[in-house]
Order: structure tokens, then sequence, then C-alpha cells
């Protein structure tokens, strides 16, 4: 027997030889199949067989979808390759057989094609014969309803074979198409002799005698929409449009009697009447007509009915306030049964009119609202009317001190009158009865002054312990100083502004007087006596009332009586009860009406008053007399005891007081910035003085234009907002000239004396500003003007004139010992001296001397 290593060597030769394909090098070494133990060989054989068919199957498994999608690519190729020989055996056979592909096919497509034509031939003519069947049957069921007398059935059925006829679809002019057409219409000219028998037979109206009659004794016939319509203009012609004609001076009433509806008598012309007798027609009507034929007329009728009493009569009899609102309150009840009674009665469309009635208040608001504006254009466009004068006080509470500084500055000067009261002599010291004396030439006493202990009214006013705080608050005009009722720092926004076109585009007097400098005037001095007693006397106040009057146009008055009409009415309405139940709802929108009237006020207002002269100033006098009335009228509102809490608490006006402040102020500002822009053109413009050949005519242009606006102005505006705007304008001019002088580069002797002359002459516009044209009493010899204290460059220019007509040591004295240093600076003083004088070294030392010297304190 063979060992086992010979075993392994032959097992290994096989395996090398099944999966190789090798041989051993020496096979002559290998012992014989038959002496040698196979087990291992086939163990091996065993085991080589198992571990392929795993890596097979892990191949298989790897690719397996490329393997179905080559398998699958495979049969469609062969069904390809399949198709591809049949296509091909038929072409070998075709052309091995041509007659039978050509001819043949040809043969059979023309007889197809023939025999579909014939088919739809076929049914094109079963389809007409159809029509033609169907319109021969209608026509004979409208023969058969005309001679059992069924008119509208007659005509029903007529109408559906006019449309049959139109829709068989062939020529109208075929036979049998005019035999259809023909017959059709003698059947219609038959028919309508029959309907128009009856139709007068049950219905008859007279024009003439406004007399109408429908009568139901026969058959209740239904009725085309033609026939219908007819009804209704003729319904109309002889009833309706005679009773619903208010434009009429005798209106008839309404009469029914039995089957005839006709006008009789007169009626009082109220609405109410009206819905009573066209309750009374449209009954008649729906009880006469069938309800077949009521639907109909009423589609067609009831349009027009409702526009005109709703436009006609409704509407105008809506009040505008409270004074009619019983009958109105009647008439919303009296339509609403209106409503309910066609309702009952079949009548259809009724939605309009039974809005109405449910919306009833707000209608009455609306109508309310679309009256208040209407009046405030119309008042309007009427211009601004005739004047009137009308007063304005104001009360401040100022100590002693504060009192002989305004009576020594010439303040009261401005207003109409001042009244200190009779306890300020008591208070003035016994050394100072001269200045008694003076304040008494420009003061009047008033009896009814009184003297508060409380000084919280002068903290209102912005007063401080500072006396120069007085005398600059009586230097602006009232507008500078908030009311006693409203808050110091309440704002002037115009809330609704943007919402009507108004933009930040100007200040009034308050804001330009704050822009401006404080008036230069020269320092006071001031007795000992009087600084000893300073703090005594301002320890004691007293009440100072100023009254001043000044001109409104006709307009205010009525806003001020239409708003507060409103307001009233607003607060009947929030009171218990049911008075007013009907309206109670609408008290909000009441309330916030007067803001409308106003607005529209501020919108439209600049358009008319722009057309007077002085039309600006005007509107800043309206709306500032506007702003201080409601005021007092909401004062007095939220302390009236007659007022529920409610309406107190639904008054709310202040924004729109605050809104007409703002308002006036831009007035007084676009007059203001109208009237200096003409000015500035009237001195040329952009082109200095001493570029201009005609400087005099320029100047006597601007003094002139400034006379003549302030006479304009004299009758128009309060004495103190009169003075602030002229000495605006007088102040443009100084600052003008001023501006022009100090930019000339150089300025010979006879150039200065012109200048001069120009200033003298630009000056005499003073007697303007002389205390007693101010104060309106009668002249004062040599009386000071106080033009410096609304014109604050007026000194400036008067000393510019004085430096231009002085030699270097008048110079030199205007600054080191008069109060040149108050008016203008060194430097400007220099410049003068140098375009004026020549650089030598007499002009070098005055330089000199004048920088040396310290300028006054301003």
């Amino acid at each position: 027997m063979a060992t086992a290593a010979e075993s392994q060597q032959l097992s290994n030769a096989i395996l090398s030889f099944a999966l190789e394909g090798s041989f051993p090098e020496d096979a002559t070494a290998l012992q014989s199949v038959s002496e040698t133990d196979l087990n291992p060989t086939i163990e091996a054989l065993s085991k080589a067989k198992a571990d392929i068919e795993a890596e097979i199957h892990t191949i298989n498994e790897e690719t397996k979808d490329d393997i179905s999608s080559w398998m699958r690519n495979a049969k469609v190729l062969q069904e390809d390759i399949i198709r591809s020989k049949t296509i091909a055996n038929d072409i070998i056979r075709q052309s091995e057989e041509p007659e039978v592909t050509g001819e043949a096919v040809l043969d059979a497509e023309e007889k197809a094609e023939f025999l579909n034509r014939e088919v739809q031939y076929s049914q094109q003519i079963h389809g007409v014969l159809r029509r033609i069947q169907q319109v021969n049957q209608l026509l004979v069921q409208v023969e058969q309803a005309s001679r059992e007398r069924r008119v509208v059935d007659s005509l029903q059925l007529l109408e559906r074979s006019w449309k049959a006829l139109d829709d068989v679809g062939i020529s109208k002019t075929t036979r049998v198409m005019k035999l259809l057409d023909l017959r059709a219409f003698e059947l219609k000219s038959d028919i309508h002799q029959v309907f128009n028998h009856v139709w007068k037979t049950l219905v008859q109206v007279d024009t003439e005698s406004g007399k109408v009659a429908i009568y139901n004794s026969r058959q209740a016939y239904k009725e085309v929409d033609e026939r219908m319509e007819q009804l209704w203009h003729n319904l109309d012609a002889a009833v309706v449009s005679p009773r619903m004609d208010a434009t009429r001076s005798n209106i008839p009433g309404i009469r029914v009697e039995g089957d005839v509806l006709e006008l009789a008598g007169s009626s009082d012309g109220s609405a109410e009447s009206l819905l009573s007798d066209l309750e009374q027609i449209l009954t008649f009507v729906a009880q006469k007509l069938p309800a077949d034929l009521l639907r109909p007329l009423a589609d067609v009728m009831m349009g027009d009915i409702i526009s005109k009493l709703t436009k006609g009569w409704l509407n105008p009899a809506v009040p505008s306030g409270l004074k009619d609102l019983d009958t109105f309150q009647a008439l919303v009840s009296k339509m609403k049964g209106f409503c309910d009674t066609l309702q009952h009665n079949g009548f259809p469309g009724l939605e309009q009119i039974q809005d109405w009635a449910t919306k009833a208040p707000t209608i009455w608001l609306e109508k309310s609202r679309e009256t208040a504006l209407d009046s405030v254009r119309v008042k309007l466009a009427g211009g601004i009317g005739e004047s009137k004068r009308v007063e304005k006080i104001e009360r401040q509470m100022v100590s002693i001190a504060e009192g002989k500084e305004l009576s020594r500055t010439g303040a009261g000067a401005v207003a109409d009158s001042n009244d200190w009261g009779d306890d300020w002599g008591e208070a003035w010291d016994d050394e100072k009865a001269g200045d008694d004396q003076e304040q008494a030439s420009q003061v009047e006493g008033h009896e009814d002054n009184h003297v508060e202990d409380d000084d919280g009214a002068a903290d209102a006013w912005g007063w401080d312990d500072n006396d120069d705080a007085a005398k600059d608050a009586d230097e602006k005009p009232e507008e500078t100083k908030p009311e006693a009722n409203e808050p110091a720092d309440a704002p002037d926004e115009d809330d609704g502004a943007d919402a009507w076109g108004w933009g930040d585009d100007g200040d009034g007097p308050e804001e330009e007087a704050q822009a401006e400098p404080a008036p230069a005037q020269a320092p006071a001095p001031v007795a000992p006596a009087a600084k000893a007693k300073s703090g005594k006397a301002k320890e004691e106040t007293r009440e100072l009332v100023f009254k001043e009057t000044y001109s409104i146009s006709s307009m205010p008055e009525p806003v001020l009586e239409l708003i507060f009409s409103i307001l009233e009415d607003g607060a009947a309405l929030t009171k218990d009860g049911n008075e007013y139940s009907l309206l109670a709802a609408t008290a909000p929108g009441l309330f916030s009406l007067p803001t409308f009237v106003l607005a529209l006020f501020r919108a439209i207002s600049p358009h008319y008053y722009s057309s007077d002269a002085g039309g600006n100033m005007f509107l800043y006098n309206d709306a500032m007399y506007l702003s201080e009335k409601l005021s007092d009228f909401s004062m007095a509102w939220k302390q009236r005891e007659d007022l529920t809490p409610r309406a107190r608490s639904m008054l709310r006006i202040d924004n729109d007081v605050r809104t007409l402040k703002s308002f006036a102020n831009r007035s007084y500002s676009n007059e203001m910035s109208l009237q200096k822009t003409i000015l500035q053109d009237l001195l040329g413009g952009s082109q200095s003085l001493a570029q201009q050949d005609d400087k005099e005519s320029s100047i006597e242009a601007g003094t002139a234009r400034i006379r003549s606006v302030a006479a304009t102005w004299d009758p128009i505006l309060r004495r103190s907002v009169w003075s602030q705007a002229v000495g605006s304008l007088a102040d443009s001019l100084a600052s003008r000239l001023i501006s022009d002088v100090l930019e000339m580069p150089s300025i010979g002797q006879d150039e200065a004396y012109s200048i001069a002359q120009l200033i003298a002459s630009a000056t005499e516009l003073d007697d303007l500003f002389l205390p007693s044209k101010l104060a309106g009493t009668a002249p004062v010899p040599d009386e000071l003007p106080t033009t410096a204290q609304y014109a604050p460059s007026w000194l400036r220019l008067k000393y510019l004139g004085e430096v231009l007509q002085s030699n270097l040591n008048e110079v030199k004295f205007l600054w080191c010992e008069s109060e040149l240093s108050l008016y203008f600076t060194v430097d400007e003083v220099i410049d003068l001296i140098h375009a004026s004088f020549e650089d030598n070294a007499r002009t070098r030392e005055t330089i000199k001397e004048i920088k040396a010297k310290q300028p006054l304190a301003r």
C-alpha cells in the first residue's frame, strides 16, 4: 500500500490538473492509482468544488443586476430581430406582388371614405328632419292652444317654436323653412289679436284723468316682459309720477274704490303721506294681479319707485339736527311698516329701502356731517365778509419790580389798555412818586383788578424772578405765552396737517419772536432806592390785565355756532330716556364732527382768504379767535352740571385748539415770508445796493411798501402783533442795508454821505412806532420812538449812519465813550475804518486805541 505522503502527492497532482491544467514535472514519481489511497484526493476535490461553488455564488450575487439587465436587453434585441425579419419578409412579399399593395389598397381607402360621407350625410338629414318635426309639433301645439283661448300658453309655445326654427340649421331660403316661418307668422298674428282683446278687457288705463282699472273677473293670464313694462309705464304716468313729484305746488292724493285706482284730493307733501299712498297703490296692484304676473311687474317697477322714493323723499326728510327728530323717528317707523306690507303682498327687491330703515341713525349722522361741512364751504365761498372788532383780554401776575420795568420800557403802550389796578399806587415807593406820574400817562387804573395771594398763576405764565422776563414777555404777542388753561409745554403740532396737506412750512409770531435777538436797548439806570426795595417789590404781586382789540372776519362766529350746536346735540344724545333712543348710538360720531369741521376750515380757508388784502392776517386772527373760544368752551364744558358724565368725557377738542394755534402761526408766517420777499425784491433782490444806480428809489420803494403793509394791517391786527410784524419788516430792511454796507470793500466820502442819507431815509419809519401812535393817543412832543423794541437791528442801523458821517476821532468817541460797542464788534468797526479812511499812522493809532478799549457788556 502507498503511504500517506504518496496519497497526498497524488491528490495535489490531480487538484493542480483540475484547477490549473498543469502536470507534475516528474510523473513517474507518482504511484499507481490502484496502489494509492484515493480518499484524500476525493476529499480535496470535494473541498475545491465547495469553494468554487461559494465563489461562483458570491460573484453571481455581485453581478445579478448586470446579468438581469443583459438578459432583458438580449430579449428585446431578440424581439427586434424577429420583428425586423417579419418586416423584411413583408417587404419581400410586397415587392414580389406590387398590384396587391398599390391599387387594391387605394381602392379600399376610397370606398371607406365614401361610406363615411354617406353615413354623415344621413345623420345630418336625420337631425334636420327631427328638428323640423319638432318645430311642426310646436306649431301644432300653438294652434291648439290658440283655439282653446290659452293666449299666454300659445305665446310661450310660439316663442319656443321660433327658437326651434332658428336651431334647425339650414338656410331660411329652403322651401320647408319658408313654409314653417310663414305658418309661425300667421299664428303670431292670430294670437296677438286674441291677446290684445283680452288685455284691453282686463286692464284699462286713462292717463288724462289719472285713473287705472284692473279687473280679475276673467281667467288670470300670464304676461310677457314687454307687456309688464308697458303696464308700468302707463301706471307710472297716470298715478305714480304725479304723486311722487315733490316739485309740484299741489301734490294729489290717492283713492281706491273697488277696481279703480285714481288721483284724488291733495296731500300734505310729507314723506309719511307718500308712504301711505304708495302702500295703497302697491297693495291695489298686488290684489288685482295674479301672483305670477306680480313678480315680472315688480321687477320692472320697484327699481324706479325705490330710487325716486329714496332720493326725492326719504333723504331730504332726514334732519341735520335734533330739531325734527320726532318726525324723523315716525318716518323710520312708518318705513318699516311699509316694507312689511310690501313683503307680505309678495313684492321682491325691497333690500334697499329695508337697509335705509335699518341704517337710519347712520344716515342721520352722515347728513349732519354733510350739512356741517357744506355750510363751512358755502360760507368760505362767499368771502371773508364784513369784519368785526373783538377784544383780547390777557391776565398776568407780575411783581411790583416787573411792573415798574414794564411801565418804564413803554411796553404798556403797545396794548390798547393796561389795567394795573388801584392798589398799585400803594405799592410804589414814596420816593418814586415821579415814576408813578410817568406810569399814569401810559397805563390806566381798573377797579376790577384784585390782588392774588397765590403765585401759581405767575408760574403758569412762565414768569420768573428776573425783571427782564417781564420785559421780554411783553415784547412778544400773546401767542408767546401759553394760555392759563393750557400747560406751558403743550405742543403746537398740527395732528391733522398731513391729512390735509399741511407741512411744517412756517412759524408764527411766537416762533419768529424767539428766533430774533432780543431788542437792543441802552441799559436804563436804576435808582438806589429802587435797588434797595427790589427784594420787597418782587415779593408782592398784582394782576396785570392787557386788553387789546383786533378784527376778525365773518367766518369764526358761524363756525363756532355750528360746533357748539353739534356738541349740544351730542350731549343730548347721551341722556337717558326714549326721546333720542333712535340716534343714541351716533353720539361718538357727533362729538368727532367738530374735528372734521375745523380740518375743512384749515384745508380750504387759505384759498379764499388769500384773495383779500391782509387775508393771511385775517386768517391768523380768525384761527386764534377760534382756538381761544374753543378753549374757553372746553373749560366751561367740563364744569357743567347739566351734562352727563359720558358727555363731559366725550369732548375732545384740546388737540383741535392746539392745531388751530399752529395753523394760525403758519398763516402769520406765510404772510411775513411773502412781504419780506416782496421787500427784498424792491431793494434790488440779490444785487447789492452799492451796485445799483438808483439806490434812493430802492430805499424809497422799500419804506413805502412797509408803510403800505402797516396801513393794511393796522385795522386788522392787535397792536402788539402789528408792532412785531411791522417791526420785523423794518428789521429786514435794516439788516439788508447793514449787510450791503459791511460787504463794501471801500467807501468814499461822497458815497458814505449818500449811504448815510439812505439810512436816514429808512429810519424815518420811526414815526410808525411812536408811543402815542401805538397807544392810539394824541402825539406827545419830543417822544422817543420804540422801533428798537421790535426791530433788533434798528439801533445798529442808526449807529452805522453815525459812523459813516464821522471822522476818526468821532468814531473813536462812539466806541470808547458812547454805545457803539453794544451794536458792532470791534472787527466790524475796524473794517469800516479801513474801508472809509486812508491807511496812515493816525488811522493805525485810532485802531489801536479802539482795540485797547473793552466793549460794553451787552
